[in-house]
């Protein structure tokens, strides 16, 4: 299971790719990373070449040790069209979060997150052997609680004070999960169209 952090793991289907997160390729995110409402509850925004260069390291610094992150490229287009990352893993309790995910404006809304949650989902479960991945959105992000709804994940509560924004503000998260015994009905019932 511990492995799989080392790997070079591409996922695929009919409409999105995920490679690893790398350096070359990101340098394309700056077609799409410069947008405020990208970031309004990520904790933190990317306005200057500085930020932009910070988050790329930041990403690769994680990435291998305690996250794995792809970019997202869109199939339709072969445009990169964001990033979601594997996060919070914790191989003895064979449980990760999947999230840390955004899209750039004309992305969003076009069915590539579903596409993209369903390849996470299923190497979470199928190749990776999880019992749980979870989910989170920030409270006042009513637009990715509702996607994430959309994978059939289950709400389970909201973390208070669970994080500080980039501007010192607390944020509450809500968390949503899926669960090993979960994964068969939900791939059937919310990912039909991938199967």
């Amino acid at each position: 299971m511990k492995d799989f952090l080392n790997k070079q793991i591409q996922l695929e289907n009919n409409r999105v790719l995920l490679i690893p997160f790398s350096n070359q390729k990101a340098e394309e995110l700056k077609t799409i990373i410069f947008d405020d409402e990208v970031w309004e509850y990520m904790g933190m925004y990317v306005k200057t070449e500085k930020d932009f260069n910070d988050y790329i390291k930041d990403m690769l610094q994680k990435h291998s040790k305690t996250a794995y992150s792809f970019l997202i490229i869109d199939k339709l287009t072969n445009e990169i069209a964001g990033s979601t990352s594997f996060g919070n893993i914790n191989f003895n309790s064979q449980k990760l979060e999947i999230g840390w995910t955004w899209y750039g404006k004309k992305f969003q809304g076009t069915g590539l997150n579903k596409a993209c949650k369903f390849e996470l989902l299923k190497y979470g479960f199928e190749q990776i052997g999880l019992r749980r991945i979870q989910f989170s959105a920030d409270l006042e992000n009513i637009k990715s609680q509702k996607a994430i709804e959309k994978l059939g994940a289950i709400q389970e509560g909201i973390f208070r004070n669970n994080y500080i924004d980039s501007l010192g503000k607390s944020k509450d998260d809500v968390y949503y999960s899926i669960i090993k015994e979960d994964w068969e009905n939900s791939k059937e019932r919310f990912f039909s169209e991938y199967l």
